[in-house]
């Protein structure tokens, strides 16, 4: 019995240690698929060693960039599998677990980047973040602004109005987000991994892709496409989201770190993009880049004449609400 309780001992002291190294340190996991050179890159590197300051060294948080942990879809389920911690993610791929999030994505649904932004902190973002926490368990933590999505074709295919749309085959990212704008104006819709688009454009597997301007310059996409086409046709944006599990670990003071953390990363992050978009015009121009300044108002009323909300699974009255922010 005594030899019994010496072992009970030594095995309740062993765990204690364990569990006391566990808690001195932490490592975590954040994944996302831009380069290292983009501000998403640069500011989740931040807020990795912010969180690890704020939280006296608590949490070791290394940041994985370029797909290196998976494409898009993959590192969204690795937060339910358990393979990543935390992720930067379109909020289309969110909305994958929670349809009503993607209403971001219906085209033409924010006037600007500064319209976004106030959405970002608005009760109806709040609500549907909420939706996506209850359904899915994960947690958003913060909104940043990615970009006005813009596109791009090869010298052939130059679009400048809305019927220049009509069979042309276009890249858009897997997610069904993405489809409403290139389906209602007749182009022919092809998802392919971000991974891939610069091969895809320069093997002419497709004519065209949309993006933002500072993802054209960071993944070289003009180098390969004559033509940028100024639609703006969504305003973009990313979402941090920490897995359930490590939400559910962390303490009501370091959910308050995390999250001011991360909503400063995103503010940050949205001010550098703003900044990049007002040059890249230009830049583009000298290297010698077609820039197409279009009608957004008739791709607008062409979208619109041809596709809903309610078609594709969002609420009305979320459209309604988000384009009366003012």
């Amino acid at each position: 019995m005594h030899k019994r309780h010496i072992l009970k001992t030594v095995a309740l002291a062993s765990l204690l240690a364990a569990t006391g190294l566990a808690s001195a340190q932490t490592k975590l996991k954040w994944a996302h698929v831009y380069e290292t050179s983009e501000p998403f890159h640069k500011y989740s590197v931040w807020a990795g060693e912010e969180i690890k300051k704020r939280t006296n060294g608590k949490y070791e948080i290394t940041v994985f960039p370029a797909s290196t942990l998976g494409k898009e879809a993959d590192i969204n389920q690795g937060l339910t599998l358990g393979t990543v911690d935390i992720v930067l993610t379109g909020a289309s791929f969110a909305g994958r677990s929670y349809t009503p999030l993607s209403i971001s994505y219906f085209p033409f649904i924010f006037r600007d980047a500064e319209h976004q932004l106030k959405y970002a902190t608005s009760d109806v973002f709040k609500e549907l973040a909420k939706g996506y926490d209850d359904k899915t368990g994960n947690h958003i933590t913060a909104l940043s602004y990615y970009g006005a999505r813009h596109v791009t074709s090869s010298a052939a295919k130059p679009v400048s109005k809305p019927e220049d749309m009509k069979g042309l085959k276009i890249r858009v990212p897997d997610a069904p987000a993405y489809l409403a704008f290139p389906r209602a104006l007749g182009a022919n819709a092809t998802p392919i991994a971000f991974a891939e688009v610069y091969l895809a454009l320069q093997n002419n597997t497709v004519d065209a892709q949309e993006n933002p301007l500072p993802t054209i310059e960071a993944k070289k996409f003009y180098e390969v496409q004559k033509n940028i086409s100024l639609t703006g046709h969504i305003v973009d944006s990313l979402l941090t989201v920490v897995s359930g599990s490590l939400w559910a670990k962390l303490s009501a003071d370091e959910k308050k770190i995390f999250g001011d953390v991360m909503m400063e990363a995103a503010e940050k992050t949205g001010r550098e993009i703003i900044a990049s978009e007002a040059r890249l015009v230009e830049e583009f121009k000298k290297k010698g880049n077609n820039v197409i300044t279009v009608d957004k108002e008739a791709f607008r009323a062409a979208v619109l004449k041809n596709t809903k909300p309610t078609d594709h699974g969002y609420r009305q009255q979320d459209y309604d609400r988000i384009t009366a922010i003012k």
